[in-house]
């Protein structure tokens, strides 16, 4: 029921009495009235009846007092009349008859009076009724007309009234009411005019009151949910612990403060931002000047606990402190803050120190606000209960915060120092590798940084601080698939090299030859052959074994391109024999007796190729299925051989440039393979799905001949074909590979040079790598002195 319709339920039974007490009133006059005026016509009636009939009666004439009388009925508020001689003879009698009793107030009696002229005789009595029904006639059409007046007047003034009061109560009660039933939008600010200042003016001032201060509540709320978004969403620890302590300080309305972390390991609180609005200090947090001050120690050198200082105390019981004035307190050492004061002309009134608590509720520092101060006066305060409780509200929220940015942080180092890990393990694993993985992450930041900054063809590409990381990892990660090759492959200098240089078995055999050249000497000695020719056929023999285990032994480095020449001799060479005694299957491993199944002993002794291909040479894939085919579903057109090794020695010796076969050289390129499937197989979050692409890419080239997938620049990423470039640039460069010598750097640059004209690396890449300094600022850094010789850039730039 509204406030409206209970005054007018309180209205209307008053109006009801009101109209009661008038209507009363006003019939008992007009009662009053008409009992008057009907009593005077009585009395009039009377009179002059009784002298009207005073003749016939002095005459006796009875029948002319009838006439009389019955003239005088008709009056019409007579109600009974009766004429009577002084003897009490009744002459005549009118009406009611019964009704005429003395105790009614319209009854008279009257006397009949004859006068003479000189006498006055009674000639009897009249006694007269009046009607009282007469009497309410007259009293009802004197009522009504009053009744209506007097209704009207009663409406008309209780009409004023309420408009009087609705003016005075109803109205702003009615705008007190609809803002309170109001849902105000965020920031505004609900009020009510105050037009009186009685108890309604009062009650209207204190929902003014309270409004405003659930406005600043809703705001301070507000903001607290906004700092609480704006500080999940900071991936930089020392701008958050920056947003902290400025927002704090705008909340609680104070001057500065400070933040301290802690550190566990060295058991003390370090400075981590200090502000001073008033004095124009900034030091720490992101981008401020150094902190000159030393860390709190939380205990000293007895190991007892440092409760002297205020932040140290807060952080050792985990209790909020506050200082209303810190001249007016010895709860503390204030030395430093009043040190300070003395140093800056500064004045440290109110002092707040509220812990950093973790979600598991541990303390992880602490945050102190100084000098809280009011917006309106501009003077110093002490902290009231709602800044205290703000700003323990913001630490709380700040805790979790920075817990959660201290262990993303700590995560990225540990996974940092995970890829750097692998990086260094594939790098030691072989010094024909040497320190590629950790250098090619440098050259890849240079010429990246370069793409960014650069206002001609790379004007439009930039990198958020997520892809840097992503870049970051992709660098590092991008041979991680070299961790599948064997060592013998990576490293094989030899062709005859598996674990180890097979060339010392074929040596051996040469050597088995020589000694049957001199068996064959003796035997034709004893068979009677003269000693010189003996002599010359063993010399001869073993001059053609010598020569051939050279022309074996030069095969075997590498270093000479095997035309079909040398392919020819090598096989006839490899066509003579010797003779085995031992059982070749004694003392194998698993895996070499598995690869002689199938292949049936032969009886001892044997006659076996100086230089052969055996079965048990090849080594077939798993499940004798290549790993890649034709419809594998990562897209690699790079094909596997049919088999997974052949170390079959022609084969190898066979190789015409370079030591390694067909099978190697897959193995060597199938580390791009399962870098990429090493990486795809990882549970990258959205801001790092491009590491496979771009750390799997930086062997194709630009024109699609490049490998695993054969793409094109088109679908290659900028980062991906600015690894290409860095991956080969180090690679030329790099001084630590026993099996090379390093280029100097107009020898590498021309060497890339071609690479761009053949279209293998990216040319407006290449350009900006020479325009930009690149080369020079990772040669100062990584090259030796001896490989950093004069360069003319316009030699290897595009006409």
């Amino acid at each position: 029921m509204s406030l409206r319709t209970k005054l007018l339920w309180l209205y209307v039974p008053s109006l009801l009495l009101v109209m009661t007490v008038v209507f009363g009133v006003i019939e008992w006059r007009a009662h009053s009235a008409a009992a008057r005026d009907l009593t005077q016509r009585l009395d009039a009636f009377v009179a002059t009846s009784a002298d009207v009939l005073a003749a016939p009666l002095w005459q006796f004439d009875d029948a002319l007092t009838r006439q009389f009388v019955a003239v005088m009925a008709q009056h019409p508020d007579l109600r009974a009349m009766s004429v009577v001689t002084v003897d009490g003879r009744p002459v005549v009698e009118v009406g009611e008859t019964e009704a005429m009793q003395a105790d009614i107030d319209l009854f008279r009696v009257g006397r009949i009076i004859y006068r003479g002229r000189d006498t006055e005789i009674q000639m009897g009595s009249l006694l007269v009724a009046f009607d009282e029904d007469r009497l309410w006639v007259a009293l009802r059409q004197r009522l009504v007309s009053d009744v209506v007046i007097a209704t009207i007047m009663v409406l008309v003034l209780m009409t004023l009234v309420l408009v009087t009061t609705g003016r005075l109560i109803f109205r702003p009660l009615n705008r007190l009411h609809q803002a309170m039933i109001a849902d105000p939008e965020p920031g505004v600010v609900r009020h009510v005019p105050v037009s009186s200042r009685d108890e309604l003016g009062e009650v209207i001032d204190a929902f003014n009151t309270m409004e405003g201060r659930r406005a600043s509540l809703e705001e301070t709320r507000s903001r607290l949910i906004d700092l609480g978004i704006l500080m999940g969403s900071e991936r930089n620890p020392r701008r958050l612990v920056e947003t902290v302590l400025r927002s704090a300080t705008e909340l609680c309305h104070t001057d500065g403060g400070t933040v301290y972390l802690l550190d566990e390991e060295r058991d003390r609180l370090e400075f981590g931002i200090i502000l001073n609005t008033s004095l124009g200090i900034r030091l720490g947090g992101d981008g401020g000047d150094h902190i000159p001050f030393a860390p709190l120690p939380l205990h000293d050198s007895d190991g007892a606990p440092n409760h002297a200082n205020m932040a140290t105390y807060t952080a050792l019981t985990g209790r909020t402190v506050h200082i209303p004035d810190v001249y007016d307190s010895d709860e503390f050492d204030f030395t430093g803050p009043r040190a300070f004061d003395a140093d800056n002309a500064y004045r440290t009134t109110s002092l707040l120190a509220v812990p950093l608590t973790n979600r598991r509720g541990e303390i992880t520092g602490v945050l102190q606000l100084i000098n809280a101060s009011d917006p309106r006066a501009g003077t110093t305060r002490p902290f009231d209960e709602s800044e205290i409780s703000v700003a323990q509200a913001l630490a709380a929220q700040a805790g979790v915060a920075l817990e959660n940015q201290l262990l993303l942080e700590a995560q990225r180092r540990l996974m940092d120092s995970f890829i750097e890990l692998i990086a260094g393990a594939i790098d030691a694993k072989s010094p024909y590798t040497g320190g590629h993985c950790s250098r090619v992450p440098e050259v890849t930041r240079l010429l990246t940084e370069a793409a960014c900054e650069d206002q001609g063809p790379f004007r439009d590409f930039d990198l958020t601080e997520e892809d840097w990381y992503e870049l970051h990892i992709a660098s590092w990660l991008h041979d991680c698939g070299k961790v599948t090759i064997p060592e013998y492959v990576v490293d094989k200098a030899t062709k005859l090299e598996t674990i180890y240089n097979r060339i010392h078995e074929v040596r051996t055999r040469f050597e088995v030859l020589w000694r049957d050249a001199e068996i064959e000497e003796c035997r034709a000695l004893l068979a009677g052959a003269p000693p010189g020719a003996a002599a010359a056929a063993r010399e001869d023999r073993q001059r053609q074994l010598l020569d051939d285990f050279a022309f074996v032994a030069e095969c075997n480095i590498g270093g000479e391109f095997m035309g079909e020449d040398r392919l020819a001799r090598l096989q006839a060479i490899g066509a003579q024999s010797w003779t085995r005694h031992f059982d070749d299957r004694l003392g194998l491993s698993q895996a070499e007796d598995l690869r002689l199944q199938g292949v049936p002993p032969q009886p001892l002794p044997v006659r076996e190729r100086l230089l052969d291909d055996k079965p048990e040479h090849v080594i077939p894939w798993p499940g004798g299925v290549p790993p890649l085919t034709a419809d594998n579903a990562r897209g690699f057109t790079m094909l596997a051989p049919d088999d997974q090794f052949n170390l079959g020695e022609i084969y190898n010796l066979s190789v015409t440039r370079g030591t390694l076969t067909r099978e190697e050289r897959f193995k060597i390129n199938d580390h791009m393979v399962q870098t990429i499937i090493m990486l795809e197989s990882l549970p990258w979050p959205k801001s790092l799905r491009r590491v496979p692409e771009i750390a799997g890419g930086h062997h194709e080239t630009m024109d699609g001949r490049g490998y695993p997938r054969g793409i094109k620049a088109a679908d290659m990423s900028i980062p991906a074909r600015i690894m290409a470039i860095a991956d080969i640039f180090e690679a030329l460069t790099a001084a630590d590979r026993p099996y090379k010598k390093p280029k100097t750097l107009s020898e590498a640059l021309k060497i890339m040079s071609f690479m761009r004209n053949d279209n293998h690396i990216d040319p407006e890449l290449f350009d900006l790598f020479l325009r930009s300094g690149v080369w020079r600022r990772y040669a100062e850094t990584y090259l030796l002195p001896d490989q950093i010789d004069a360069v003319d850039i316009s030699q290897y730039q595009r006409a």
